[in-house]
């Protein structure tokens, strides 16, 4: 493990259907221990619930959202975390006109997963239109998303 340090400012932006990722530290800084992530979403269609064999906790910064968990909804807003296991079905909505939040996950995975989101769907692609590129990105890293499910 080496010292990091990252500022406002700094970090690697990757895209998704529903998020702007800033990768503020990543597993080569870590020994592949964790990665840090500033998510930064707007208020409109997420990606539908799905599981991720990785673990994941969120802590929010700013804005208010109501993540769903194995079907219970929590709401929260700044200075609220909350920790998803791997495996559980998760997704969240955002109540603001956007929200600003840390998510923190074990090893690379999530790290990888994102990378190869942001290779392979093109920047601002609608959610509807992103899901048949992301079928085999999905299947590649052990995620499962009910609704693309063949």
């Amino acid at each position: 493990m080496k010292t990091h340090l990252s500022t406002a400012g700094d970090g690697f932006e990757l895209t998704s259907p529903d998020a702007k990722i800033v990768v503020k530290v990543d597993a080569a800084h870590t020994d592949g221990a964790y990665e840090l992530f500033e998510v930064d979403a707007p208020r409109g269609p997420a990606v539908p619930p799905h599981t991720t064999p990785w673990a994941v906790a969120f802590y929010v910064l700013h804005g208010r959202m109501a993540v769903f968990v194995d079907g219970e909804v929590h709401d929260v807003g700044p200075g609220s975390s909350i920790a998803i296991p791997p495996g559980a079905s998760h997704t969240f909505a955002v109540h603001s006109p956007s929200v600003r939040f840390l998510a923190v996950s074990p090893t690379d995975a999530m790290g990888r997963f994102f990378r190869d989101v942001d290779r392979t769907v093109p920047a601002d692609l609608p959610i509807a239109e992103a899901a048949p590129l992301l079928r085999d990105v999905v299947a590649r890293h052990g995620v499962t998303v009910g609704e693309w499910s063949s």
